[in-house]
């Protein structure tokens, strides 16, 4: 009876736990990396060190595939198929309130083997290795990456080479090439610049129209990228979306400093697999405004922005979709209202602004198998992207005391609308040859206007400012085509060693400007623990497309600069900004969740614009921070410049409950301009590094709560910039540089640590999650800009301030899946 009662009371706890412990359904599908063609018969399995706990299925014939009761936590996953290499998935996150849904992309192996066996609890991890200079993120370091607030494009700038020192913009500087130089791609189509308070000319800004939400596994590339990229000198960003649950209705609600959204998706129809995802985000800043935070402004920025996805299988007319993002934003700076300067993050001080902008796309893609080795995807897009400005000069008394009438000196009204056909064919021949060809044909309207009055800081009587007239420097309604077709092959010499190949190129309607470009990439695996990269790339990019209808205020004849009285368009023939990019890459893996890699690149551009008469001035250096650039002289392509450098990469990925990551680049940037000078680009700091780090504990054994923890300590060299012509910026009240002297100044080295807390709960179906980040924890003062702003109690003194960044930032969210 004894024995019995134990035996009775060793299955009751037995049982209680195994009721305790939360599980979850694992959703996915698996197709060929080549093709994305559907993989019937393909074994998931579970990778785990409990014997008794044996999970695994196969895809059915669309390649899906369902793995019921697994328990929550971080899981790994053994993928196998016959004639295919195998792969590991290494600590993916499974939470209660949500499904995950795994796309697996796997590639057909050269060795071809009778049997595959594989004992999944002991299989060494398989190392998947990546192209030069391109880097796969998951959304979840996003999430995981102190300071990233969420942001994909604030997560780059966390990889080597990518500068992250600019708190109040998310501009990705790869490599010294200016922001302006990023290529951001969605669906397979190239889309404006994807962020809100964004500038014409610009890729960046400060809070991302992007939500991780509906991201999948995207790309990032930092140079000498595939032939099917183009218009691009400095990187791609080629991000995924996902569809939404085809079987079960989910719904995330988050409220936090940067926004209070909802996401809900689910099944269209569960029996073909149709499904929908739906996210709206609104500005919570406005509703805590009272609470004082610094967010870089004294005025409160309002933004809202969504995205929808509809996918459609059918069994035998291919995949539908329907993508689309978007997004709104305003601000209203009214610094006549202020009695005492602010230290601003937007925008010139000696001006009220009021400042609106808006962008959105949509995609209708499809996608269809005609055999096991042939995949053609079409896509028929359309974005757009508007921006509307208007500026009041302020006139203040010796006070500080603002004149009521308010001259207006500034508007702009910018509408730029694209519609796109695009289209490829991928073709596996065999297992060592394949090929990708396609092409983009896009037929873009433009509707520009923008309008100044150029005040002096003599300028003082507010009705006289009213009386002078506006200078129109741009005025243009029409469209035009960039026509982009491209060819990539792939030869594999032997498991170990391939070659890709291929050429782009891209024609320009507004002037006819062609451009073919060779792309050239080598890897060699010398075993399992070492890969030998090299990659080619002629690239070009147009400029923005103001440039190019801009009426500067003088044109150069006869070698001297004469007024542009007839307003000629005298930029309408430039041609596209051109570069040559190498990088050669070494990666070594010591241990398999500990990954090292270095790249070397060298990059020289030429073709770039600069003035017609000799000056320090080129394109190279614009493209961030909120203002335009309006040319003052005509551009003519003679500008040329050059980046070199050494990057490192450290990384633990995540295992045994912690990850680290360590990026350092040391660089040289340089251009020379019109006046045969050589400077050092607005984006020459020499050295960056980031160290990143994190740990997750979980405080019970059902791994229902989990604590984590983050860091991140960002160092780098101070920004450049130019001493200042004080008569000049006096005459036009805005800063300009002494173009004899450009960049030979630089600020104190940047330097910053964040720090990430975060609590997650899970229930039986509902998970909650309570994240802190703290941003500058240190409240270190980097230097951000100069900025015009005269003090008017003394007119001989200096009128240029420096402008610092964000102080302490802190951030947080809350988070609920259900």
């Amino acid at each position: 009876m004894k024995y019995g009662l134990l035996t009775l009371l060793i299955c009751t706890c037995l049982t209680n736990k195994a009721q305790n412990q939360i599980i979850q359904t694992i959703r996915g599908k698996v197709v060929d990396k080549l093709t994305s063609s559907p993989l019937p018969g393909v074994v998931i399995q579970l990778k785990t060190n409990n014997a008794q706990l044996f999970i695994n299925t196969t895809t059915n014939e669309q390649g899906f595939f369902t793995l019921e009761k697994v328990p929550i936590g971080r899981q790994s996953f053994l993928i196998t198929y016959l004639g295919y290499n195998t792969v590991n998935l290494q600590d993916i996150v499974i939470n209660a309130g949500k499904e995950s849904f795994l796309n697996v992309d796997m590639e057909e192996s050269m060795l071809q083997s009778e049997t595959v066996e594989i004992d999944a609890s002991k299989s060494e991890q398989i190392q998947d290795t990546k192209a030069a200079n391109m880097k796969t993120f998951s959304v979840e370091e996003t999430e995981r990456y102190a300071g990233s607030r969420q942001d994909p494009a604030r997560m780059a700038s966390n990889f080597a080479g990518v500068q992250g020192t600019n708190d109040s913009r998310n501009d990705i500087v790869v490599r010294g090439n200016s922001p302006a130089g990023l290529l951001w791609r969605l669906d397979e189509i190239n889309i404006p610049n994807p962020n809100h308070f964004a500038l014409a000319g610009s890729a960046g800004g400060p809070t991302a129209i992007i939500n991780n939400k509906y991201l999948a596994n995207s790309q990032f590339y930092t140079g000498a990228f595939p032939a099917n990229y183009g218009n691009a000198l400095g990187g791609v960003f080629d991000l995924k979306m996902r569809n939404g649950n085809n079987q079960k209705h989910e719904r995330t609600f988050q409220f936090g400093i940067l926004g209070t959204e909802l996401a809900i998706e689910g099944p269209i129809n569960k029996e073909n697999g149709s499904s929908y995802f739906v996210n709206y985000r609104y500005s919570t800043l406005d509703m805590l405004s009272f609470l004082k935070f610094n967010f870089g402004t004294s005025a409160v920025p309002q933004y809202q922005d969504g995205a929808i996805r509809l996918s459609f299988p059918t069994k035998k007319a291919g995949h539908f979709t329907f993508s689309a993002i978007g997004g709104f934003s305003t601000i209203n700076l009214i610094f006549s209202a202020l009695k005492e300067k602010p230290k601003e993050l937007y925008g010139d001080l000696n001006r009220d602004q009021k400042y609106t902008s808006s962008m959105g796309v949509g995609i209708l893609n499809h996608a269809y198998n005609f055999n096991s080795r042939t995949f053609i995807k079409t896509s028929l897009a359309y974005s757009g992207q508007f921006i509307n400005a208007k500026h009041e000069l302020i006139l203040r008394n010796k006070q500080y005391i603002p004149n009521d009438t308010l001259p207006n000196i500034l508007d702009f009204v910018f509408y730029e609308g694209k519609t796109t056909l695009a289209s490829y064919v991928t073709h596996k021949i065999n297992t060592s040859n394949y090929f990708k060809v396609g092409f983009f044909a896009n037929l873009s309207q433009i509707d520009f206007y923008d309008k100044v009055k150029v005040s002096s800081r003599f300028d003082t009587i507010a009705e006289k400012i009213n009386d002078k007239p506006f200078k129109e420097r741009i005025k243009e309604k029409t469209s035009f085509a960039l026509l982009q077709p491209y060819i990539t092959y792939t030869h594999k010499f032997c498991s170990q060693f391939k070659i890709t190949s291929g050429l782009y190129s891209q024609l320009l309607t507004i002037n006819n400007s062609f451009a073919i470009e060779p792309r050239l990439a080598l890897e060699y695996v010398t075993n399992k623990n070492h890969v030998i990269s090299l990659a080619y790339g002629l690239h070009s990019q147009m400029h923005p497309t103001y440039i190019y209808y801009a009426v500067p205020d003088s044109i150069m004849q006869n070698n001297k600069p004469v007024l542009n009285t007839q307003r000629i368009k005298s930029n309408m023939n430039l041609d596209f900004t051109k570069s040559h990019h190498v990088v050669l890459g070494y990666e070594f893996y010591p241990l398999k969740t500990i990954r090292t890699k270095f790249e070397i690149y060298y990059q020289y551009l030429y073709n770039a614009p600069v003035y017609a008469t000799p000056s320090g001035i080129s394109l190279l250096n614009n493209g961030s921070g909120f203002t335009r650039f309006f040319p003052i002289y005509n551009l003519q392509n003679a500008g040329t410049g050059y980046n070199y450098g050494l990057e490192m990469t450290l990384e633990k990925s995540f295992s045994n409950h912690f990850f680290l990551m360590y990026s350092a680049s040391i660089f040289e940037s340089k251009y020379t301009a019109s006046n045969n000078k050589t400077f050092d680009t607005d984006f020459n700091g020499n050295y960056a590094m980031n160290l990143l780090a994190g740990s997750e504990i979980e405080l019970d054994n059902e791994k229902k709560k989990i604590l984590s923890f983050g860091l991140k300590i960002t160092y780098g060299g101070g920004k450049r910039y130019s001493p200042a012509n004080i008569a000049a910026s006096n005459a036009i009240m805005e800063v300009v540089p002494d173009d004899n002297k450009m960049n030979t100044l630089q600020f104190d080295p940047y330097n910053r640590f964040d720090f990430r807390v975060s609590y997650k709960i899970n229930t039986e179906k509902v998970g909650y999650e309570f994240t802190l980040d703290l941003v500058n924890v240190l409240n270190t003062k980097n230097i951000l800009a100069l900025s015009y702003s005269p003090d008017y109690t003394d007119i001989n003194k200096d009128p240029l301030i420096k402008n610092y960044q964000l102080g302490l930032l802190p951030l947080f969210y809350f988070k609920v899946d259900f």
